[in-house]
């Protein structure tokens, strides 16, 4: 099969920023159920889970299930996020193609969510990149950092522009392959977004990586098109609007993945995701988590006549 051309990679972060947000427990075969029908849309990034302790987050539990299943899937890189080295060696003992690591820029939030300050977190992925290296059998999956509240937090207010972005130089140096900035509370606007994103690439160059926006304000694909202004080419989304952080008060709504696909298609950038396929997807949600509510519009309006995909 020939490899998908995309502008644009869509990061579905459904199965783990979503599910771990809601306090109900999503079964394991409906999990993977979801996954291979998001799959089968075109997505080719999924983030599926993360591997923290199961009494914390009861809703992940099954992680190493799940990541199983999904590397099964053709075509489809596989994410989890982890917190820790513990998390990081579960993580690799599954085989997970590429982990996720979120350092937050703001000092209350970290304790909050990982219970780690700022450096300690830089520390552990330091630690996580040597672990990596000592994967036998040529098993190097791939390390990306999240910088969570890098556009405002609720606990702290407003985070330093300039500290944000010594972070990601830190995190550089530390072995990430990947640094990008989330909008963990949903503070960032358009303006802001664009600043940050080239300040990022300037600093870090190729290490500069994708966004994670909320639409907590309504403002989620107004900073999604600021971003792709700059250069930004990866962005994580989640099906109906699923997700937020249980440890960051009031982050609520990632952007709804079936909004970000049928935008970016429409203005003429290639996704590789069928919209009806997608959509096709969301009834398995239900299935798992009846009466769940279920955000988006495309989904509601149909596409428009005439409409072609990029």
């Amino acid at each position: 099969m020939e490899p998908v051309n995309r502008d644009i990679i869509v990061s579905e972060v459904g199965p783990r920023d979503g599910l771990q947000s809601i306090k109900r427990i999503m079964p394991t075969q409906t999990k993977i159920a979801w996954i291979k029908a998001l799959a089968a849309s075109g997505l080719s990034e999924i983030e599926v889970g993360s591997f923290v302790s199961p009494k914390l987050l009861p809703q992940m539990a099954d992680c190493a299930d799940i990541v199983q299943a999904a590397i099964a899937i053709p075509d489809l890189t596989v994410l989890a996020l982890v917190p820790n080295l513990r998390g990081a060696e579960k993580a690799f003992a599954a085989h997970t193609h590429k982990i996720t690591m979120p350092v937050s820029a703001s000092q209350a939030h970290s304790k909050a969510n990982i219970n780690r300050t700022v450096e300690e977190a830089v520390e552990d992925v330091a630690r996580v990149n040597r672990l990596r290296h000592e994967q036998p059998d040529g098993y190097r999956p791939g390390i990306e950092v999240g910088i969570s509240t890098a556009f405002g937090c609720t606990m702290e207010g407003p985070i330093s522009e300039d500290w944000v972005i010594r972070l990601a130089g830190m995190l550089a140096e530390a072995g990430a392959d990947t640094i990008g900035l989330s909008d963990t509370t949903g503070y960032g606007n358009p303006t802001q977004v664009k600043r940050l994103f080239k300040r990022l690439k300037s600093e870090i160059g190729e290490k500069a990586g994708g966004a994670h926006f909320h639409n907590t304000r309504g403002q989620g694909l107004g900073n999604v098109v600021a971003a792709l202004e700059v250069g930004v080419t990866t962005f994580d989304s989640s099906q109906a609007g699923l997700g937020g952080c249980p440890y960051a008060p009031g982050a609520t709504g990632n952007i709804v993945t079936e909004d970000l696909v049928f935008m970016l298609e429409a203005m003429g950038l290639k996704t590789g995701i069928d919209i009806d396929t997608l959509i096709a997807a969301r009834p398995v949600i239900l299935s798992g988590l009846p009466g769940e509510a279920l955000y988006g519009h495309v989904q509601d309006a149909g596409l428009p006549k005439g409409f072609h995909y990029a």
